[in-house]
Formats: C-alpha cells, sequence, structure tokens
C-alpha cells in the first residue's frame, strides 16, 4: 500500500502556511530545550490563548462551564490543558498526548573536580543515547540552581553567541588503536562522559586552582556556591539553534524532535480548535525516557487529579464519574517513529516502515520483540481514525519501529490505555533519533498538526 508523498498535493497557499508553521516550530524548540523550559513556554502560550491556571480555579472556588479553557502546571515539567466542551465530561474527552523532555546528561550532585589543571563537570546520562555521538560538540548548560532560601537561579550558559561552550572530549586517532578496537557502546564509557569547564588556574592557589577560578567565576556571575549543586537541576544539551536542513530546505534538524515535534503540534491543534461537543486535553508530560516514573511522569496521578478538580469545579464529580470519563476518552499518544534510512536499510522492513513526506505515523503497537510492553490499539478505533484523517485529506501512514526482532520502544500510550480508553500512538518520522541533532520533515509536521486539529474536532 503505497502512501502518498504530502509535498505532491500542496498548493501555493498550503506551502506558505507549511513554512510560517515551521518558522514557529524552530522558534519554540530554541526556546524549550528542557522540560522546565518548554513548561515555561507553554503555560505563556496557553494564557495568550485564553487558558486560565486550575490552581487559581480551585484557590478561588470558581465554577467551570461549557467553553471554559483550563490549564495546569505540575512542578514546573508537565502541563496539562482542558478545553471544555458542552457534552459532560463523562462523555469522555479527545486526548492528545506527548513528552516534553528528551535525551541528554545531567550534571551530578557533587559534580565540580579537577584532573590534570582541568576542571570538570561531572554527569549522569538521561534515556538512551549513543555515548560517542555526544563527544567533540559544543554544549551548553540549562536549569536552575535553588538555593537553600529558595531562591531559583536560571542557567542558560552556551545559547548566546557571547557565551562560552562546553565539551565532552575523546582521544585523537593517533592514540585511538586500543579504543577503536571496542564496541560502539564501550567506545566512550558513561563515567568518562564529563563536561570540560574550565582550565584557568588562580594564581595564589596550588592545589585545585583551576576550580577554585571556576567557583569564584560562579559566584561572581551567578551567586552559585559548591554546596548550591546538591540543589540544582542542570541538563547538558547540544548548543545552537534549530536549523532548516536540505538545498531545498525540505526538513529540520534540531536537538529534542523527540518528542517536541509531537509536543508542538499537539499543543498548537489544542490551541487552534474552539467550541467543542466534546472535551478536549493536551498533555505534555516528563520523564518519558526514562520509563515515565516521578511525580511529573505519566505514570503519576497529576492527569487524573486535574480532571477530578475540573469535574468538581463544574459540580459534575463522583468517583463513577471520573472512572466513566476516563474509560469513554479516546486518545492520541503523539509520539514519534523511526523514519526509514536507506543508508541503513537492513534494520527496517520497507512495507511496514515510516517514510519522509508522507505525512503522520500511526503505530498499531510499539513494544518489542513480541509485542512486549505494548499499547496494540483496536482495529475498531484504527477504523474511525482511517475515516477522519481520509474524510478531511490528511496525509497518513503506518509504520513499525524497525523489524521484528531488531527494534523497539516505548511511549506513555499504554499507561492512558490502563483506563480503558482507546489509545494509538501517532506522530512525526524521525530521522537521528536519541542523537544531539535529530531531522524531521517539514510537510510530516504539518501533517501531523492538521491531523491532530482532526482529531479534536471530530474523534
Amino acid at each position: 500500500m503505497d502512501r502518498q508523498n504530502a509535498w505532491k498535493t500542496y498548493t501555493k497557499k498550503q506551502l506558505t502556511e507549511l513554512d510560517k508553521f515551521s518558522k514557529g516550530y524552530l522558534e519554540f524548540l530554541d526556546k524549550g530545550k528542557t522540560e522546565r523550559e518548554c513548561a515555561r513556554v507553554i503555560e505563556k502560550m496557553a494564557k495568550e490563548a485564553g487558558y486560565i491556571n486550575l490552581a487559581d480555579v480551585i484557590k478561588n472556588k470558581k465554577k467551570l462551564h461549557a467553553g471554559d479553557k483550563i490549564y495546569s502546571v505540575c512542578m514546573d515539567k508537565t502541563v496539562a490543558l482542558f478545553n471544555i466542551g458542552s457534552k459532560k465530561l463523562e462523555k469522555g474527552m479527545n486526548i492528545l498526548g506527548a513528552h516534553i523532555d528528551s535525551p541528554r546528561m545531567d550534571v551530578k550532585q557533587n559534580p565540580l573536580y579537577e584532573n590534570g589543571d582541568f576542571a570538570y563537570l561531572d554527569t549522569h546520562y538521561y534515556g538512551g543515547i549513543k555515548k560517542y555521538q555526544w563527544v567533540t560538540l559544543p554544549l551548553a548548560l540549562h536549569g536552575v540552581v535553588v538555593k537553600k532560601d529558595g531562591t531559583v537561579i536560571d542557567i542558560n550558559i552556551g545559547e548566546d553567541e557571547k557565551d562560552p561552550v562546553f565539551c565532552v572530549t575523546d582521544l585523537l586517532i593517533h592514540l585511538a588503536g586500543e579504543q577503536m578496537e571496542k564496541k560502539a557502546a564501550k567506545v566512550i564509557e558513561g563515567e568518562n562522559l564529563d563536561v570540560l569547564f574550565g582550565s584557568q588556574p588562580v594564581k595564589d592557589k596550588d592545589k585545585d586552582a583551576v576550580k577554585a577560578n571556576v567557583l569564584s567565576l560562579l559566584k561572581e556571575k551567578y551567586d552559585v556556591e559548591e554546596e548550591d549543586f546538591i540543589s540544582a537541576e542542570i541538563e547538558v544539551v547540544p548548543a545552537g539553534k534549530a536549523r532548516y536542513a536540505g538545498i531545498d530546505k525540505s526538513m529540520i534538524m534540531a536537538y529534542g524532535q523527540d518528542d517536541r515535534v509531537c509536543a508542538y503540534t499537539s499543543l498548537m491543534a489544542m490551541l487552534d480548535v474552539n467550541d467543542m461537543s466534546k472535551t478536549t486535553c493536551c498533555l505534555l508530560t516528563d520523564k518519558e525516557e526514562i520509563g515515565s516514573v516521578g511525580a511529573t511522569g505519566m505514570q503519576s496521578k497529576f492527569f487524573e487529579n486535574c480532571v477530578a478538580e475540573i469535574m468538581n469545579a463544574m459540580g459534575e464529580f463522583s468517583e463513577i464519574s471520573l472512572r466513566r470519563c476516563l474509560a469513554a476518552s479516546s486518545m492520541l499518544s503523539s509520539d514519534v517513529n523511526a523514519a526509514y534510512d536507506p543508508l541503513f536499510a537492513s534494520a527496517f522492513e520497507k512495507n511496514n516502515a515510516s517514510y519522509f513526506g508522507r505525512g503522520m505515523v500511526f503505530s498499531k503497537f510499539t513494544g518489542s520483540r513480541g509485542k512486549s510492553g505494548s499499547n496494540d490499539a483496536n482495529a475498531e478505533y484504527i477504523a474511525r481514525i482511517r475515516k477522519m484523517m481520509d474524510d478531511n485529506k490528511i496525509c497518513y501512514q503506518t509504520a513499525e519501529l524497525g523489524k521484528v526482532d531488531v527494534g523497539g520502544g516505548g511511549t506513555i500510550a499504554y499507561i492512558l490505555s490502563l483506563y480503558g480508553m482507546e489509545v494509538i500512538d501517532c506522530g512525526v518520522a524521525v530521522l537521528n533519533m536519541h542523537a544531539p541533532w535529530e531531522i524531521t520533515s517539514k510537510a510530516d509536521v504539518y501533517e501531523t498538526y492538521k491531523g491532530y486539529k482532526v482529531f479534536l474536532k471530530e474523534a
């Protein structure tokens, strides 16, 4: 079953709309390189679109009605948005769910040390990465330092042209004979992913003189002391802006597109739909790359608690009504798929792979090997989705994540399906997935946004 290439369907007007949408997406990627930064941008966009904070609703005992737009933020890392429809919530919601965390390196709690007249920051990688891909790149530091008095200091070093950048070093090829004999997983060890942080010593100190100079600069510029690393969350990410890729500018190359490409398209679809019969919801969560755990991951009760509070503010809450609402809901688990790469064709089964330019990707199941850990969507639900997309001329394709016994991966789909709702994975095809710089097709990003809008309106 060949799928149509979306580029061949566009009018001149649609190409203009596509370029405008892509520009907004690039700006989103540049502003949100961490889950905290994404949450901040999302909250700002939600407020500008007329959404009000659920915390204020609860505090002021405000009553909610059809047409109200609500958002809630969990620990500055996860965001849920609700556009209340005319039907009772017990009839269910149409939900888009993506994640805003991405693979990276995290600075440890006791990170700063000196060795060989260099100062380093010790790190622990987050999510699945090929460790060798993260060496010899310009890196930036993003995050927060929280002092004992509660003061929060935002850290963003390496993105401005006037900023220094950082790096994980690698062994020169002339001395790398033994290293080159190692398997790729061992070429760079996790404990060697330490960030080169400085090299200039202070004059009046014999021991750890470079470290002393670094600490002096941190105190002077950021009011950060060594002990403050204990209560810091600093992420190491590639430095630099999102860019168009290809001589035809048909692609986007950027850090963190897994899964911020689905987060942005979901968010924009959510903000662009109004006057709904069913309540719509957009969930943008943290911690997916490490199993959706913790208070800000999808396995927490944050989403369920938000729905309960909204139902309560509408005078509709009861435990059974909450359960019925969740069970009657429909969801697209918005997450990326691996794009077919002809240079690594042996990893893919061509008839069931996702291709650049052929639109949004539906994955009936993820998991690995014998569908282990998978949400396997019902055929009846997929038929409904097919009709929606075909009726609205959305370009889409279906795919698995690599060959059987080769591929595998997970999303938040199985967690939401535990409520009894219909869920299917759906998102954008990505080249270089989990690498420091990932690539998507502008056409696929645009078609996914359009498809998400159709789902929110018609599911």
